[in-house]
């Protein structure tokens, strides 16, 4: 009998710890897309990818940690699997029984060089995790990598007040790699995937169709109504849909709920007051990666206000945060990801966004986490 071709894509990657100087700050290229998490005990954790010269089969994703809230961080572990499978658009959580999770997508990147958008997506992709009971530790255990659905979750899950853990995980609606296709009609949507066993099963509950989107890289917040409220990407900038049945289906919505802005990553979150945090981009001719601000919303999005500057140069993007217990708030972010090839923190409070500036004790601004240092000809394999 004929054998079966392995689907390397389906396999579980080995996770790297310690890892050598092929990983290291020299060796990379360009790095971007991250995202962050904090422990009780104030140990952060920060991860974004990288590998090759840019987007393709090379890439793999950095797990990195800091134990003096900042100032210092270690490599911890990396993430790169065989082959023509890359590792890519990962995301970090710490769920409500206390455990961190690595998420991170694994498909076929292809073999185009340069790599082509048609060549870094397989049209089925993969959600996949890794765990920690211990995130206050700078090296915990970790448990084995596990594939939890299709698509590609890149922003935090959200809990919902019934229990329900939902995973925002899309499958891209673009050209496929003709060297591994895989067609989902049936899934290619801004997908909630939920699970109601405190993350050991997930389910597809449904999607939302939003005309223009690009990339989903959607987030989920539950108004205090019940309904569930979804920011997506689009061509226009940020689009929104609204479910009332728990994620099961959803309103066609609008593609450009905040006018027209740069198609990008954006971060929202509830925090602890209540209130919403949205942190996207506002420049001031509407189109550029610039001017990373953050808002706040007291009525569910209705209506917003405060306004804090995190960063207005040109290059900054895909932001990503998380509520300390005291309040303070960690945002990271990328700038110039081929030339600066830089990652960056900043620290504020909700007083802060309100008055629009860093004012509060311990508030800081472009605190730099990592910055690659490699270079190499960007139309070559590396």
């Amino acid at each position: 009998m004929p054998s079966v071709p392995v689907d390397l894509a389906l396999r579980a990657p080995a996770i790297i710890l310690n890892p050598g100087p092929e990983y290291a700050d020299a060796a990379r290229t360009w790095q971007g897309i991250p995202g962050i998490e904090r422990a009780r005990n104030g140990r952060l954790w920060a991860t974004w990818y990288s590998g090759g010269p840019t987007e393709g089969l090379w890439n793999y994703v950095l797990l990195h940690t800091s134990g003096d809230d900042g100032a210092t961080w270690s490599p911890v572990l990396v993430v790169d699997p065989p082959g023509e499978v890359r590792a890519f658009d990962p995301c970090l959580w710490i769920d409500p029984t206390g455990r961190l999770w690595l998420f991170w997508a694994q498909g076929y990147g292809g073999n185009a060089n340069p790599p082509k958008v048609e060549s870094v997506w397989d049209g089925r992709g993969g959600v996949w995790a890794i765990t920690t009971d211990h995130p206050g530790n700078a090296a915990p255990a970790w448990s084995a990598p596990r594939r939890l659905c299709n698509g590609i979750m890149m922003n935090k899950p959200t809990v919902t007040t019934s229990g329900a853990w939902l995973l925002p995980a899309s499958v891209w609606r673009l050209p496929v790699n003709p060297l591994h296709p895989h067609h989902l009609p049936e899934e290619s949507a801004a997908n909630v995937v939920g699970s109601r066993d405190r993350g050991g099963t997930w389910t597809r509950y449904g999607g939302a169709l939003v005309a223009k989107a690009a990339f989903d890289e959607h987030i989920v917040v539950e108004r205090r109504d019940g309904s569930l409220w979804m920011l997506l990407r689009t061509s226009q900038g940020i689009g929104e849909s609204l479910s009332r049945d728990g994620g099961r289906t959803w309103s066609a919505g609008d593609p450009a709920v905040f006018g027209i802005l740069p198609s990008a990553r954006f971060f929202l979150r509830r925090l602890r007051s209540g209130k919403l945090l949205l942190v996207r981009h506002d420049p001031p001719e509407g189109r550029s990666r610039s001017h990373l601000k953050a808002f706040l919303s007291d009525d569910d999005g209705k209506t917003w206000t405060g306004g804090l500057m995190i960063d207005e140069r040109n290059g900054v993007s895909y932001p990503d945060g998380v509520e300390a217990e005291d309040g303070h708030i960690y945002i990271i972010y990328d700038f110039e990801r081929h030339g600066a090839k830089a990652i960056y923190m900043a620290v504020f409070t909700e007083a802060d966004v309100a008055d629009g500036a860093f004012r509060s004790p311990g508030a800081r601004e472009r605190v730099l986490i990592n910055q690659a240092t490699g270079s190499c000809d960007p139309g070559r394999q590396p």
